[in-house]
């Protein structure tokens, strides 16, 4: 109880609180804006969150991370638009019940699941918070070293179909943190005797270009597309009974997306799929799903929203981020010389079970807002995209100088912009970008670091040599798990190239096959022709179409 009531005086703060209301409300704003995202709002606010105290920029950005979710259901449940990426799988539903009439049910239904999905999650890692204490303090160098390994593999790996470009991006990443002075030495690397490029990349440079400037070029080349709303009409409280009907289903979505956003590079798409899945497969009207199943629209919010708490234990507890918006955060941390990892845990618990006392209250504030404000909250839907890149350009570009005060950091951004852009319209993920940065600077750190004690490959296993009572349990599961993903993904790229040929196959001795029964059966047309028509002088020629 010491450590609940320590955190809340953390939370207690007067700034701390109008942050979190500032970061709760802004967040369900940019979620209800097709084309904007989480991401743009976050890289765009992360210089102005340095010179905040820790906890109060945080907050701001878990604030914004946390409800977008929220806000992205409400033009995909209205105008079939997902207003986040995550909340595509939110159409499938959401605006089959529009067409019919029950959109305010739809809402107030994502609202209630998207809430039960955040409380869920928040309650389960303040309760699980005494076992990652004791968990942390086994993570040495060298288990940190394999779990940053071990994610950057997963987030290759979830790009399926893309995993080589993903590969490909998340060593340009890793590469792109080697340039300047090594953390260890202060030598000078690829800098090629240019100063600029003696301070290195800047992460927080890299992330305004390739999301931020890339999404504003995105809406300035697109058209504006006008946006017909439809009228809501009953009570938005309906959703939170509907839901206390289906508590096998919401119970489920909430556990997978506790699990999956626990695992780094997973997030909240395979969640919302295991859940969907799971939730069709288990319900008495499966042939609803898809067509404005309440079922199926529980499953996808629950999952999703459960993903964002979870998701910062691997942050908070290893310092090892699973996704773009959580590498985001890191960067608050650094600045404020706030190590995230094991010390974390051990040192400042109460700090950390502030954080999570946070997302319990944001969700809180989150649907009161929505309940009784939704009716003005969907005019945001009509802003035109052209005017919404304008304002992302500037603002993008007065956070990049506001950092060092550098026109150089702008050219860079607009560079990266610009290279973002062209990610984006040939649909190449430009996450694994920054993950490559910020887990290509742990694994190098963690890796000199451990490599002081091993003379062989045996001994990043075990402390000392022959003694077998010395084994590092942690990494020996870490490197375990490492070989069995990338058995797996091998064993599913070739299970598709298998399907794929086999595939071609087919289709190739199915055209031939029906090539041919066309071929026959005009033949045989033909022939009939000849036989039935009776009382004519007419002769049969195969060649020929006409009379004789």
């Amino acid at each position: 109880m010491d450590l609940i009531f320590s955190s809340i005086e953390i939370l207690a703060r007067w700034d701390v609180l109008l942050a979190l209301l500032a970061g709760s409300i802004g967040g369900v704003l940019i979620g209800a804006i097709p084309g904007v995202g989480p991401a743009v709002a976050i890289a765009i606010l992360l210089p102005a969150t340095f010179s905040m105290d820790p906890i109060v920029g945080l907050t701001v950005l878990l604030g914004i991370y946390g409800s977008s979710m929220y806000g992205g259901s409400i033009p995909a449940i209205l105008i079939n638009t997902p207003g986040t990426a995550v909340n595509a799988l939110t159409t499938y539903d959401g605006y089959p019940m529009t067409t019919r009439g029950e959109a305010r049910r739809a809402l107030s239904l994502a609202y209630s699941a998207s809430f039960f999905g955040g409380i869920f999650s928040v309650v389960c890692l303040i309760l699980f918070a005494p076992i990652l204490a004791k968990i942390a303090p086994m993570f040495g160098s060298r288990e940190i070293f394999l779990a940053a390994l071990l994610g950057l593999i997963l987030v290759v790996v979830a790009h399926r179909g893309q995993a080589l470009i993903a590969a490909a991006l998340a060593c340009f990443g890793i590469f792109l943190n080697t340039v300047g002075l090594e953390p260890v030495k202060y030598t000078k690397r690829f800098t090629f005797d240019q100063s600029w490029l003696s301070g290195g990349v800047n992460l927080i440079v890299v992330v305004l270009g390739l999301f931020a400037l890339s999404q504003a070029f995105y809406l300035l080349t697109g058209e504006d597309e006008k946006v017909r709303m439809t009228k809501l009409r009953g009570g938005l409280f309906q959703g939170l009974r509907e839901l206390a009907r289906h508590p096998r289903v919401a119970g489920v979505s909430g556990t997978f997306g506790v699990l999956m956003g626990m695992i780094p590079g997973v997030g909240e798409f395979t969640a919302q799929f295991l859940s969907y899945t799971y939730a069709q497969k288990t319900s008495k009207r499966p042939q609803d799903f898809g067509h404005g199943s309440s079922e199926g629209l529980i499953a996808a919010e629950t999952a999703n929203n459960a993903v964002p708490a979870a998701a910062m234990v691997p942050l908070l507890a290893l310092g090892i981020p699973g996704e773009a918006l959580t590498a985001m955060m890191l960067s608050v941390f650094y600045v404020h010389n706030v190590v995230p990892g094991p010390q974390l845990f051990q040192n400042d618990m109460d700090f950390v079970v502030a954080l999570y006392l946070a997302l319990l209250l944001l969700n809180i504030l989150v649907l009161v807002f929505l309940l009784f404000a939704t009716n003005q909250l969907i005019k945001v839907v009509k802003i035109p995209n052209r005017f919404l890149g304008a304002a992302i350009l500037v603002l993008s570009f007065v956070g990049v100088y506001s950092l060092r005060n550098s026109f150089t950091d702008c050219l860079i951004a607009a560079c990266f912009g610009i290279f973002g852009f062209v990610l984006k319209r040939l649909s190449i993920p430009a996450v694994p970008i920054i993950l490559g940065m910020v887990l290509g600077g742990i694994m190098e750190v963690k890796l000199r670091a451990g490599m002081a004690r091993v003379k062989s490959f045996p001994d990043f296993f075990i402390d000392g040599r022959g003694d077998t009572n010395s084994i590092r349990p942690i990494a020996v599961i870490l490197f375990i798990m490492i070989i069995g993903v990338l058995l797996i993904h091998f064993r599913r790229v070739w299970l598709d190239r298998k399907e794929l040929k086999e595939a071609k196959w087919s289709t190739k001795h199915a055209s031939t096959n029906f090539g041919m029964h066309l071929s026959r059966r005009k033949d045989y047309l033909l022939r009939e022709r000849g036989r039935k028509v009776r009382g004519k002088h007419l002769t049969y020629n195969p060649r020929s179409t006409g009379k004789r």
